[in-house]
């Protein structure tokens, strides 16, 4: 059966969110789509696919932006099935220790790719509450947000944000517990070349990852006491 999704950070071609958009699509599914300012190639994707992509302009560092999204959106859906997080930012000096990143950074990072997922969800529950199913939250994390299994000393703006985002999915768990209708979990979605590069040693491009990660969402869908942060494969992974 044909579900309503929402997607985040569906920009770029060659990132995650336009091909989990995509793979929805391919599905027979209608997708809403976030950007954060036009994309001529969501745009054409939409030439293909007509009212079956929702086009939602949203910045999810700015809550006024995520209301209004929701609201347009309740316009023209009455219910969502899923709603995938899937928009991050990484700040210029991601790459930097310690020592050299400028760690005033650090707060935008966490305030988009933590707290940004949290207004997502408070805006759209409305609409996730009145799936016919198990309305499912699947937060995209990153192995990066394991402190246990930290072995950086770069990218700390990118793992402190993934790790908030694991306190606030496992903090939205509990909120959820007693609620047979809303599930929620986090998810390492493998290592993809995300950057659309052919030299990126990364095993999955965007597309592959999507498909992995789509048929993972529907395994886990009624699945409300297994571990809450988990690979695309299936597998706990540790907070």
């Amino acid at each position: 059966m044909s579900q309503n999704v929402l997607v985040t950070g569906c920009g770029r071609s060659y990132a995650l969110g336009y091909n989990l958009a995509l793979r929805y699509l391919e599905s027979g599914d209608t997708v809403a789509a976030s950007v954060r300012k036009p994309s001529p190639e969501l745009e054409q994707l939409r030439e293909k696919y007509g009212d079956k992509l929702i086009i939602l302009t949203m910045d999810i560092g700015d809550t006024a932006s995520v209301n209004a999204a929701a609201e347009a959106l309740a316009a023209k859906t009455d219910h969502l099935d899923l709603i995938i997080n899937n928009a991050v930012t990484t700040s210029p000096d991601v790459g930097k220790g310690f020592f050299d990143a400028n760690l005033d950074y650090i707060a935008r990072a966490i305030d988009v790719a933590a707290v940004g997922p949290m207004r997502v969800i408070k805006a759209f529950y409305p609409l996730l509450k009145k799936s016919a199913g198990t309305g499912l939250i699947m937060n995209i994390s990153s192995e990066a947000g394991s402190i246990s299994k930290c072995y950086r000393t770069n990218m700390i703006d990118y793992g402190m944000s993934k790790a908030a985002l694991n306190m606030a999915t496992m903090n939205l768990a509990n909120t959820f517990k007693d609620d047979p209708q809303i599930n929620i979990f986090c998810v390492h979605p493998g290592w993809i070349r995300t950057d659309g590069k052919p030299d990126n040693p990364a095993p999955l491009s965007s597309y592959e990852a999507a498909g992995i990660l789509k048929d993972l969402f529907e395994q886990r869908r009624e699945d409300k006491t297994g571990h809450r942060f988990i690979t695309n494969r299936g597998e706990d992974y540790p907070f």
